[in-house]
């Protein structure tokens, strides 16, 4: 079918037809739709959260906001947390640098106090550390508050997901599947390979209980869910020690190798069917890999340029996206000479 077609216009075609169409929008200085894709209003049970103003498609990035306040974090004890006197001393000296507006909006954020908090410092609990201790989020070395990302509200099955651009110091949001407009956008505030009870209790410490439409399941469907994301979690872990491009040898080994391909598509769709997206390009990788160890270059290559499609939403530049644009690249140059009849390696 490929064989008459050169390589370099078959690599272009098979990534250029699965690429979302704007890797390259993060740069833009314009865009086709109004200045914001969202609007900010208010949500049933949750304060106020984050809506599509227009439809939007897989890949579009939702916001690109820069911190407004930045500090460096403390030293801590490992799982204690960071101490919040030093917190709070940080970032009062960074909040008395903005301006009366700004610091009106990062007061209009919610916060939780929690039970320790009132036990630990009484009276004396620092409403602004609290703040941001509810909100921040990790951009490299620091750590760092977005007043308008804050306002995105959590779901266990999110429709984006976000990630920190250092090359322009801004956080971006983007879609993970199609969102239609007025529908809200949500994001993930934690790991969501564990059960329904391990969640909630991660999730208390922002001082809600999640009603998500996987949290809010009967019992039944709940309890599929969690056996679901755990074996996800307990595969993902499982793969990571095979997830190399040596070719097995020994019959056994091949046989062994021939079953792992097979749990790797099982495990794509699991995570599919629980609308996981933000486990996508993980177990997309994974099952790339898996086939071609066993040379099936052509499910190898199809899996491969998956995960380089979601990786290039995230960021077209990041070390992950290279990796899976060169996984592609191979894996195409082996199929097309197994096809010849001379299959590489």
């Amino acid at each position: 079918m490929f064989s008459n077609i050169p390589l370099s216009l078959l690599f272009a075609a098979i990534v250029a037809a699965g690429a979302p169409k704007c890797p390259s929008h993060v740069f833009q200085t314009q865009c086709p739709y109004p200045p914001l894709p969202y609007t900010v209003e208010p949500s049933p049970g949750k304060g106020l959260g984050v809506f599509a103003a227009h439809s939007l498609g897989t890949g579009s990035v939702i916001m690109r906001e820069t911190p407004i306040i930045t500090i460096k974090p403390p030293n801590h004890t490992p799982g204690t947390g960071y101490p919040m006197s030093k917190i709070s001393q940080l970032v009062h000296a960074e909040y008395n640098k903005l301006s009366k507006e700004e610091q009106q909006d990062i007061l209009s954020l919610t916060y939780s106090v929690l039970s320790n908090d009132v036990a630990k410092y009484g009276k004396n609990i620092d409403i602004l550390g609290l703040i941001f201790r509810n909100n921040a989020y990790d951009t490299g070395s620091e750590i760092g508050l977005f007043p308008r990302i804050a306002r995105i509200n959590h779901s266990c099955r999110p429709n984006a997901a976000y990630y920190w651009n250092a090359k322009l110091n801004k956080r971006m949001v983007y879609a993970t599947r199609d969102i239609e407009e007025g529908e809200e956008i949500f994001v993930s505030f934690i790991s969501l390979l564990t059960t329904r009870e391990e969640r909630q209790k991660k999730l208390s410490r922002y001082g809600f209980i999640c009603t998500c439409p996987a949290c809010s399941q009967d019992s039944e469907h709940s309890h599929r869910s969690d056996k679901t994301r755990t074996r996800i979690n307990q595969e993902i872990q499982a793969f990571s020690s095979q997830m190399n491009l040596t070719a097995p040898m020994h019959p056994s080994d091949i046989k062994k190798a021939r079953k792992s391909a097979r749990s790797s598509l099982k495990l794509a769709k699991l995570v599919q069917q629980e609308g996981l997206a933000d486990y996508y390009a993980q177990t997309y990788r994974i099952t790339a890999i898996s086939h071609a160890r066993i040379g099936d270059w052509q499910q190898a290559t199809v899996w491969a340029n998956e995960g380089y499609k979601r990786r290039v939403m995230e960021d077209a530049e990041s070390p992950f996206t290279l990796e899976m644009y060169e996984l592609t690249r191979r894996f195409i140059e082996n199929w097309e000479a197994e096809m010849k009849g001379t299959a590489g390696t």
